[in-house]
């Protein structure tokens, strides 16, 4: 019996010592941890210097149409913070750094009846590609609205739903609606 004894402990000892390490290196804290590192949904740095944008002379009706719009616009679109501009911040906004921005009133566009239009939230725009930057433009308001959009923020249509929707319960259709404006 003695043996038996003897040789369940010279098993259980060394099982008993190794059992206890693991369980010490688990219990023991872990290799620091590396600063975070700034994501793509990390807020970005902008500036928050005005925007140089023009503003033109607005008859009556549309002076009052853009009020009500600019009134109604959010404070960001995504992530970008509204801004300050230079001229008319009752028919002018600016998001981000590189601005995007939102002008009310003005010359309608031409453009051939060929080109696409796009719904966004019930709003329907022609969009016109430039080197630097998309311009958008409404065609079933009543007053010109035109967004400007950075070639930096990518996918242009996509920064559109917030103005969009806010274009909806503030500006009235009207006007000549291309066939290609699906309601």
């Amino acid at each position: 019996m003695r043996g038996a004894a003897l040789l369940a402990t010279l098993i259980a000892l060394p099982i008993t010592l190794l059992v206890a390490v693991l369980a010490f290196n688990k219990l023991s804290p872990d290799a620091p941890v590396a600063a975070p590192t700034p994501s793509a949904t990390a807020a970005r740095v902008q500036s928050t210097a005005p925007v140089e944008m023009a503003a033109p002379a607005l008859a009556a009706r549309p002076a009052t149409v853009c009020r009500a719009l600019l009134s109604q616009l959010p404070a960001s679109i995504r992530d970008l913070a509204q801004r300050p501009v230079t001229a008319g911040p009752e028919q002018n906004a600016a998001y981000g750094d590189p601005a995007l921005t939102v002008a009310c009133g003005g010359t309608e566009p031409a453009f051939p009846s060929t080109d696409e239009v796009w719904t966004v939230n019930r709003v329907c725009w022609h969009l016109a590609e430039q080197a630097d930057e998309a311009v958008l433009s409404t065609v079933d308001r009543e007053t010109l609205i035109t967004v400007r959009i950075p070639r930096s923020y990518e996918q242009p249509l996509q920064w559109l739903p917030t103005i969009s929707s806010t274009i909806v319960a503030s500006v009235p259709s009207g006007g000549a609606i291309p066939s290609g404006c699906q309601r």
